[in-house]
């Protein structure tokens, strides 16, 4: 039997990779459910294409359209946020890959792992926003959750083996973006087209800019916090500009393991895929005949504001990392829409870390009601 497997944000590019892991390994694997929120002619392409089970277009406007698309085969067609919530459900269903972008993907998530499906995670911020709720309930439930992200499976497959054996220090990679080298001034005058330039990754615009800025990096810090069960304190970042080396684990003994590869995303998650078997792949192999120079460097964070900003909502737990999420999503789409500065996002971030009620111990009410009351307050702050 093939291994069913639903992709939330099929249309991004982690959701056009994992279809093309799924068209190389057609023998063990096809796509039961598709979902986008807005991308309705990708997807109505790609549902064409791989035939699945059910589609989901989580923007109804669309829904006229993507239905009519695809009257001639036996594809259900649904609408709406709920049923992205509902459709994970499905009894079919071996495996979730979450990777739509932002909060959006948190519900989802969670009603998968209740269903207990197994989960390979795209979606940081559902760790990022609530990873002890996400942890108790995958615990409670019984529910794997495989990382996606090239870090976090990095550090996973430098785990394997290792049961029992205590971490010293989880070392996460960062490339450190198109504007590692830039000085404060430079930064001051960025372009969205220059954020949106990353120098080793193809990936979608709001993840390309959080690159840019090393929100993401701040944010892999958090899920790394929950995924592997260490401290704050445990977990480094360190500049890696050739992204050759995905991330590293340091034991109690000193000793360092690390895992290597192409920057392709495709690696990881195809291993979320298959754990705990490794697949032949046809992805580009590491040359070390051309790769002859990696080098490391410490992050800056006075340039890069945002990575410490994460640490510190890390310290500081409850609600403070789900106050960071809203306040960069709404930054990241004032700066795609030219309202605020590069460097203005960090500010504001900052200013709604202040001003939103901080509760030490959230429920997943708490949640909702932070990421309102975050995405309001930066509202506030960008227009005032």
């Amino acid at each position: 039997m093939k291994k069913q497997i639903a992709i939330l944000g099929s249309t991004g590019s982690i959701g056009t990779q994992a279809l093309q892991v799924i068209e190389e390994h057609s023998d063990l694997y096809e796509a039961y459910v598709l979902t986008a929120n807005n991308q309705v002619d990708k997807l109505i392409e790609q549902a064409r294409r791989h035939q699945p089970e059910a589609v989901v277009i989580a923007n109804e406007t669309h829904y006229a359209r993507l239905k009519e698309a695809l009257a001639d085969l036996p594809i259900k067609v649904y609408a709406g946020t709920e049923a992205i919530c509902q459709i994970v459900t499905e009894k079919p269903i071996d495996m979730v890959l979450t990777a739509m972008v932002g909060y959006a993907g948190l519900l989802p998530t969670m009603n998968a792992i209740r269903a207990r499906k197994p989960i390979a995670l795209a979606n940081k911020e559902t760790l990022v926003v609530a990873g002890e709720l996400i942890n108790e309930l995958a615990r409670t439930c019984g529910t794997p959750i495989l990382p996606v992200d090239s870090e976090h499976s990095a550090v996973f497959q430098c785990l394997a083996g290792e049961a029992g054996n205590a971490i010293e220090k989880v070392i996460l990679t960062a490339s450190g973006g198109p504007f590692r080298t830039y000085t404060r001034e430079q930064l001051a005058t960025v372009t969205k087209e220059q954020a949106l330039r990353h120098p080793n990754w193809q990936m979608g615009a709001k993840i390309t800019i959080d690159s840019a800025s090393m929100m993401n990096k701040g944010f892999e810090v958090m899920e790394a916090r929950w995924l592997f069960g260490v401290r704050p304190d445990q977990i480094e970042v360190v500049v890696h500009p050739q992204s050759v080396i995905h991330s590293m684990v340091q034991f109690e003994d000193g000793a360092v393991k690390a895992q290597l590869g192409m920057p392709d995303m495709r690696l990881p998650i195809q291993y979320a895929f298959s754990y705990p078997n490794r697949l032949h792949a046809s992805f580009p192999r590491l040359d070390f005949r051309t790769c002859t120079s990696l080098t490391f460097e410490q992050p800056d964070p006075e340039r890069f504001r945002n990575l410490a900003l994460a640490y510190e909502a890390l310290h500081r737990g409850g609600n403070m990392p789900c106050i960071v999420n809203a306040a960069n999503e709404v930054c990241v789409r004032a700066f795609l829409d030219g309202r605020v500065s590069f460097l203005g996002m960090s500010d504001v971030i900052a200013e709604a870390m202040q001003r939103v009620p901080f509760i030490a111990k959230p429920t997943y009410e708490d949640y909702v009601a932070t990421d309102a009351e975050a995405r309001r307050k930066v509202e506030e702050i960008l227009t005032r």
